[in-house]
């Protein structure tokens, strides 16, 4: 997964949170204690808008960190225009109908995701929320009690039962889990 240094990540060792913030700060604050503390219990970081585990390579100055969480820099000319080109694959009656379209079938095509994109807001911030909240308690809370149920509970969006299941979590974890989890249960 591809980070950058203003992507908000949070980072863990064993069961306290030990940073939060963007890239850059999360690996500033992870070099210094590895460097206090070298033996100590192992580190994840996630990003904060996924929940998936990311990897940041902490080797060399605190220049060269940086460097590799940068952005690639543009090159000169025209800006790309975020285009990219994939293979549908539609019947016939799809095709024709997508090319009678003013525009053609790229513009139909961009316009009905557009179309459907908008319609589904809700319920992809419910969706978002829940597989964020599932990574990160599948890797900090997997091993703990009632973490199967708060699984139900969050995919059931009933939040008085994931807040009693996760209760007894690591105040850390808990707090992370249920910060992720927040809009699964807006609604």
């Amino acid at each position: 997964m591809s980070v950058t240094a203003e992507t908000l990540c949070t980072a863990f060792r064993g069961e306290r949170r030990l940073a939060a913030g963007d890239a850059l700060s999360v690996a500033r604050a992870l070099r210094a204690a590895l460097d206090a503390e070298p033996d100590g219990p192992p580190v994840l970081v996630f990003d904060d808008a996924t929940g998936k585990a990311v990897d940041l390579d902490l080797r060399g100055s605190d220049e060269e960190v940086a460097w590799r969480l940068a952005p690639p820099p543009r090159g000169p000319g025209r800006p790309k225009l975020g285009v990219v080109a994939r293979e549908v694959t539609l019947l016939p009656r799809h095709w024709d109908w997508l090319n009678a379209q003013p525009g053609g079938a790229s513009v139909a095509l961009r316009k009905l995701v557009d179309e459907a994109r908008k319609g589904n807001e809700a319920k992809d911030r419910v969706r978002h929320a829940q597989e964020a909240a599932y990574r990160v308690m599948l890797e900090l809370a997997g091993d703990r009690p009632g973490y199967e149920e708060a699984v139900r509970a969050l995919y059931a969006a009933d939040r008085a039962r994931f807040d009693a299941l996760t209760a007894d979590w690591p105040a850390d974890q808990r707090d992370y889990a249920r910060a992720l989890a927040a809009d699964a249960f807006a609604g």
